[in-house]
């Protein structure tokens, strides 16, 4: 059974480390998108109101394993404060002076954030030793941990999984309340139950779709995968994204979904452009002549048609249970968000449960002007969301005594 905060007794004056996923989105310094440090409120002010010591720590992307400024948590540590309505000590290094400094520091009910987890080379260490090290010196500033970075359970590394091992370990709240969604997902869904996939690559959901497809009623495919998809049918798709390896796999999926009874719904028409910028001459054409003229094999489709994402839209609003994951074209482009945006619109009307299934899902809805309000759930995990789905091992999870 998942160990909850309650299983760390009474919490007042104690020091607890809370692994949260803070890895925002930045440009030039600022936060484009926060919605991850407000999935992490609810955990950090139950843990401040009942007087503890927080101590918080998380990543931002990929830094190379050593101090790099465009990768700092200093702008998180202003947001986190601004949004808890009190200061947010802010450490400049992660286990040296300056983080021992601010745990030191911390009075009953008052946070401090460490350093970018990931400038230390231990926090991703594929070597065991060198990982707990890492671990080990974190853990000397806490009487516990609590895990609340859903977006990471699927790795294990040492905030992760060797500091839940070394202290007393609990899942906050949001990692709850991710889980509560996605076994409704798996065992229990309200039907009809319909699953939609974007993305650039089928080989990315190959997992998912293979999980899923006895589970759900209907299966949209939508984004870049779809072009390996129609080109299973029989249809050229220019210079489309394709991943011809898929191929045979795609036509298994097409098999099975009919052999099943399953509807797997794919585009009838897409928006096909002269190029990948966000300029491109483009028009709409029917999947069966993506290759038209002008631009012939060297056109690309970057979204789904106006009639495909009114179809899709349909389908989802028909439904009582929706998971979406994977935007259905460049989003990032003007000129090539509107099947996504149709979809996130339609979403908003499920009469049930429905689910943005994070990552670039859960940019695309803000992006459009939606919040967590308008669904039933936008998950902050997106790989983590698709690997539960998968039916894989979740170490982060495990170690915190949940089993698949």
């Amino acid at each position: 059974m998942l160990r909850t905060i309650e299983s760390l007794g009474p919490l007042g004056g104690k020091r607890i480390i809370v692994r949260c996923d803070l890895n925002v989105p930045l440009e030039g310094g600022a936060i484009t998108d926060d919605g991850r440090i407000r999935a992490s409120l609810t955990t950090l002010n139950e843990l401040l109101h009942a007087g503890v010591k927080v101590i918080v720590i998380s990543h931002l992307g990929r830094p190379d394993a050593a101090p790099d400024a465009a990768y700092s948590l200093a702008p998180v540590a202003q947001r986190l404060s601004e949004l808890l309505g009190q200061p947010v000590t802010f450490a400049t290094d992660t286990i040296g002076q300056a983080a021992r400094s601010a745990v030191a520091g911390l009075g009953e009910g008052e946070i401090a954030l460490l350093e970018n987890l990931r400038f230390n080379k231990g926090e991703t260490a594929k070597n065991d030793a060198e990982r707990r090290e890492f671990a080990s010196k974190l853990a000397e500033f806490a009487d516990a941990f609590v895990s609340d970075g859903f977006g990471v359970v699927h790795r294990k590394q040492a905030s992760v999984w060797d500091l839940a091992e070394l202290l007393p370990s609990a899942a906050g709240r949001l990692i709850e309340t991710e889980l509560g969604v996605l076994e409704r997902l798996t065992e229990r869904p309200e039907r009809p139950y319909t699953v939609v996939l974007g993305g650039a690559k089928v080989s990315d959901k190959l997992g998912v779709i293979e999980h899923l497809l006895p589970k759900v009623d209907s299966l949209l495919i939508g984004g870049g995968m779809t072009y390996t998809f129609l080109a299973a049918q029989g249809n050229s798709v220019g210079a489309s994204l394709l991943e011809a390896d898929q191929l045979d796999t795609v036509k298994g999926y097409l098999a099975k979904a009919k052999e099943i009874g399953v509807e797997l719904v794919l585009p009838v028409d897409a928006v096909m452009a002269s190029g990948f910028k966000a300029d491109a001459d483009h028009e709409v054409r029917p999947v069966e002549s993506l290759e038209a003229a002008p631009w012939g094999a060297a056109g690309m489709g970057l979204d789904i048609g106006p009639q495909t994402a009114q179809e899709f839209a349909q389908v989802v609003k028909a439904s009582r249970t929706v998971f979406w994951n994977g935007p259905m074209g460049v989003f990032e482009f003007p000129a090539f968000a509107e099947g996504t945006r149709t979809l996130a619109k339609a979403l908003t009307e499920v009469r049930g449960l429905s689910v943005v299934g994070g990552g670039d899902s859960a940019a695309a809805v803000r992006e459009f002007g939606y919040t967590e309000a308008d669904f039933g759930h936008i998950s902050t995990g997106g790989g983590a969301s698709l690997e539960f789905l998968e039916g894989e091992s979740l170490p982060g999870l495990e170690v915190l005594g949940w089993q698949s």
